[in-house]
């Protein structure tokens, strides 16, 4: 097997873990925001849980930045468009108080796929930049 294929099958791990990991912890979220009004995220141990999942996100972000991940040079347009919706979705629904759980899920959901997704769209929006600015 190749070391491309190898990095390639990481990228897609990577991404899975994240995205599941984000779900798991968002739903969690949504239990703990409707009963004690903090996001798990904002206070006590819960960091950690943020920068795991920032951290996955970089991995996803730097291995499809160098083309060895599971988001493809055509899809990076539409990856960086959901992943600003996602943090502007969080923004959204941080507010919303529709009970019972449906506010906090909202919320807890995007909060935590934010967080994961934030570090790839930075790192390849750098690239897009970057790539807009070769080609003048």
């Amino acid at each position: 097997m190749a070391k491309e294929d190898i990095m390639v099958k990481y990228g897609s791990w990577a991404f899975l873990i994240g995205i599941i990991i984000a779900l798991i912890v968002g739903i969690y979220q949504a239990y703990t925001i409707e009963s004690t009004d903090v996001a798990p995220f904002l206070e006590g141990d819960g960091g950690w849980v943020a920068w795991i999942l920032a951290i996955i996100g970089a991995i996803v972000g730097i291995l499809a930045f160098f083309g060895k991940g599971t988001i493809t040079e055509k899809e990076v347009p539409a990856f960086l468009m959901a992943g600003i919706a996602l943090v502007v979705m969080y923004g959204v629904f941080k507010g919303v108080t529709i009970t019972p759980y449906i506010g906090a899920l909202l919320a807890g959901v995007s909060l935590s796929l934010a967080i994961f997704v934030a570090p790839a769209v930075g790192i390849l929006a750098i690239k897009a930049i970057w790539d807009i600015g070769k080609e003048v």
